[in-house]
């Protein structure tokens, strides 16, 4: 790798950005791109912090994700800038050997913005960044001492579907002191939905998660809150999942309503798919790594959570692995201590050694007709199964 390379990896860390402000970012690798003689289509599929560069000619095609947006007040918390690095990296090394062999096949690099939240990836589905796509590969990293010591990634496992609402109660204000009987309490409406909430947990299945915040709840305490606000996520292993536990969730929020005589509206954020790895690239993917150092299977609690890539594992075959990158005991994703650990020179040089077993992979998927057919199959298979 390039000290340009490490240069914009350094600088993408050192300058945080959070979901579609990335300029930077994108400027940074457009700019590295061009400088090692590429042709990238800056602000690409519509989206002004997207970008996408392509080589080789026919056959089938691999897509590898860069993301690189960061968390408000904590940076690269989740380590966004050692995804982009994994992923240039692999694209710099199945291009290579695209332009070397002569072979068909076609490699793209696409950079993908706003995965914190923002839905990026579900805007460059809907533009068909990935229509053509034969597979889609990443890796995401994680707190290292989850891990076996001898293990430094794992290649299959799963994240939740994400069902994000936002949801406005609205009553009417009067005097706290004066006339609190003439108000409709909107406040009250939130915690009675918080409460609610927090009730049917007893009630869903271990792996589901529901969780919000309060995004506005009153001015002044002597004003009854007219307007409050609250933002959910609600979480489970698919989409159909999800969606019947949002069904649950809504209920909690319409009872809160009818309960203090208030109104509740309802705004759709985004939603998020499960990831469904393909077991053929997750296999593919431990035999391309140093022997012994990725396994296959997930260790409890590595990280779990969801993302737009899970939508992308429904659109092609897909790939999300992960590695460790050295943290304490509970410095794990979305701390300030995991976003130190994610600028190291380790991190990086694991972040890089990821890349190359992604290209190799890349490099199967093109190459091998057998295998990417067999890919192909077991992924219709497990959308089939999904219906």
């Amino acid at each position: 790798m390039s000290s340009t390379q490490s240069d914009f990896t350094s600088h993408i860390h050192a300058n945080p950005e959070l979901a579609y402000e990335e300029h930077q970012a994108h400027d940074a690798l457009v700019s590295t791109l061009q400088e090692l003689g590429f042709a990238p289509t800056p602000h690409a599929y519509g989206l002004e912090t997207a970008f996408s560069v392509e080589v080789g000619n026919g056959g089938r095609l691999v897509v590898f994700n860069a993301e690189y947006d960061a968390l408000p007040g904590i940076g690269h918390a989740c380590g966004h800038n050692l995804i982009a690095s994994a992923s240039f990296a692999a694209f710099l090394g199945l291009a290579t050997a695209l332009r070397q062999s002569g072979a068909p096949g076609r490699v793209r690099l696409l950079g993908t913005p706003a995965e914190e939240g923002g839905g990026g990836k579900l805007k460059l589905i809907a533009a068909g960044a990935y229509r053509d796509a034969t597979g889609s590969l990443m890796v995401h990293p994680g707190p290292a001492h989850l891990l076996a010591p001898s293990t430094h990634g794992v290649a299959f496992f799963r994240m939740l579907a994400n069902v994000k609402n936002r949801i406005h109660f609205t009553g009417r204000e009067a005097h706290s002191a004066m006339a609190p009987w003439t108000g409709v309490n909107a406040l009250d409406a939130v915690c009675l939905s918080y409460t609610a909430i927090s009730m049917l947990r007893q009630q869903m299945r271990p792996h589901e998660r529901v969780h919000g915040v309060f995004r506005a709840a009153g001015d002044r305490p002597n004003v009854v809150p007219a307007h409050c606000c609250a933002e959910y996520y609600v979480r489970s292993d698919t989409r159909a999942a999800a969606q019947r536990l949002w069904r649950r969730v809504l209920r909690c929020f319409e009872g809160a309503a009818l309960a203090t005589g208030c109104e509740v509206r309802v705004e759709p954020l985004n939603n998020y798919a499960d990831v469904r790895p393909s077991a053929a690239l997750c296999r593919a993917y431990v035999d391309a790594m140093p022997a012994g150092s990725v396994s296959y299977d997930t260790p409890a609690d590595f990280l779990a959570g969801s993302t737009d890539m899970g939508d992308v594992t429904y659109e092609c075959p897909g790939f999300h692995g992960a590695f460790g990158i050295v943290t304490e005991g509970g410095e794990g994703n979305h701390t300030l201590a995991f976003a130190k650990a994610a600028g190291t020179d380790e991190s990086y040089r694991r972040a890089v050694e990821c890349g190359k077993g992604m290209a190799l992979v890349g490099w199967k998927v093109l190459m091998d007709d057998g295998f990417a057919e067999g890919m192909r199959r077991e992924w219709e298979e497990d959308m089939a199964s999904q219906c």
